[in-house]
């Protein structure tokens, strides 16, 4: 028997908007596919053969003799990914969808696919594989939260070669936080499951071996309890085994920060990790620092920045505009923030409520929904009606942003670190 795995293609920020490649002077990264795919692939038996395909690289539609086909998407992806599953039934292959979309929108991925993995995947993947060797798949499977104790390291092999930049290391699934436009809770639980150190070490080991970075994406790591805990182990692990190359950034948000230790931040350092993701436009922090309403909230945000330059690391910030208290002048207020802070590297997204999320229920009873393509659900387009602009203004900020940051960052790259940090 065989399986064949399929990552499907999305539009990003220079796809949607071809005019940021005449401003940004950086290509955008390829990342990895997400995990989903590994660790599935990782808990096939021996017997089943394994192919795998990432659409982003070549295009994915084309013959294969696999008894099952397994796609695995997010929102941007999911267009996309809809209509690899219809091409792959018009070959008479058998085809499952599992990942963020399927989870949250299963009714909407059903009509184009055999059966659809609600939830994580682990636990039922077994028996997807049964079925679909007897051709008796299921139109529906549902997975509650994965003990993780009995989840292999996945197969990350898989993607070797293929030329992702990085590859995630995961430390933990669910969140107990309940942000507007975040899919993780519905998918992964409201409580935070960590892998035991063993397995995320193992994680790294199979990353290092191979010559390839991980990143540390989820910023849920840094909330208090066995998460840190996890992440401290993780860190002096790495620091005292001399591998400091292998980790190329981790995520985390503003209010981590401030609620971080400088020691903390001092073992992320020595264990190699030179930059952080700065998430922003979920946290009461950057939800109200850019709004002109708020300047505690901009000065606690000035602190982070501060904090993350005395720590050595740097903050790789990620801005988002549309939310409901942003109006045109929030482009000015960001910019000049930017610009005070000394940051570096950027980048600029606009709010999107992702089906399924708080957002996306609230906007969807509102009638604030624009439309349903959701390959333009990415970051990069306007999808939905803005409070206190005009779709094409909101657009146009998101532009603006990305032009006018990048048009002054040259003479900054020149100052060191250190030098930053006195001028700041």
């Amino acid at each position: 028997m065989k399986v064949l795995f399929v990552y499907p293609a999305f539009e990003r920020h220079a796809a949607s908007n071809p005019e940021l490649l005449q401003f940004v002077p950086m290509n955008e990264y390829l990342g990895s596919p997400s995990l989903g795919i590994a660790s599935l692939a990782a808990c096939t038996p021996p017997e089943w053969e394994i192919e795998y395909r990432d659409d982003r690289i070549v295009p994915a539609n084309t013959p294969t003799d696999a008894d099952l086909v397994a796609l695995s998407f997010f929102t941007p992806a999911a267009k996309r990914g809809m209509e690899l599953a219809d091409y792959f039934r018009s070959l008479g292959r058998q085809v499952v969808a599992g990942g963020i979309f399927p989870t949250m929108m299963p009714d909407v991925v059903a009509e184009h696919v055999d059966a659809v993995v609600v939830g994580e995947g682990e636990a039922v993947w077994p028996q997807v594989l049964a079925d679909a060797a007897a051709k008796k798949l299921l139109p529906r499977y549902r997975s509650g939260p994965v003990d993780l104790t009995t989840v292999p390291i996945p197969r990350v092999d898989l993607y070797f070669g293929t030329g992702a930049d990085d590859y995630p290391l995961q430390v933990s699934r669910g969140c107990g936080m309940t942000c507007s436009a975040c899919a993780i809770p519905g998918v992964m639980d409201t409580h935070i499951r960590t892998f035991s150190l063993d397995h995320v070490v193992a994680q790294l080991a199979q990353l290092t071996a191979a010559g390839v970075r991980g990143c540390l994406t989820e910023d849920t790591g840094w909330f208090p309890g066995a998460a840190r805990r996890r992440m401290m182990e993780l860190f002096d692990a790495v620091a005292a085994s001399g591998t400091t190359a292998a980790i190329s950034y981790a995520g985390i948000s503003m209010p981590m920060i401030l609620a971080t230790s400088m020691d903390f931040l001092n073992r992320a350092k020595a264990a190699g990790v030179d930059m952080f993701y700065l998430v922003g436009g979920f946290d009461p922090i950057t939800t109200r620092a850019f709004t002109g309403q708020d300047p505690k909230a901009l000065e606690r945000a000035e602190t982070c920045i501060a904090k993350c330059d005395d720590a050595g690391i740097e903050p790789y910030t990620s801005f988002l505009i549309g939310l409901d208290d942003d109006d045109e002048g929030t482009v000015d207020r960001m910019l000049e923030f930017a610009n005070k802070t000394k940051i570096l590297k950027a980048e600029f997204a606009i709010f999107t409520p992702y089906p399924g999320t708080p957002s996306w229920h609230k906007m969807v009873a509102a009638d604030r929904i624009l439309h349903r393509d959701w390959s333009k659900y990415n970051d990069a387009n306007v999808v939905f009606k803005p409070a206190k602009m005009s779709p094409d203004a909101l657009h146009a900020s998101y532009i603006r942003l990305w032009r006018e940051f990048y048009s002054t960052r040259g003479q900054l790259a020149n100052l060191s670190l250190t030098e930053r940090t006195i001028q700041f």
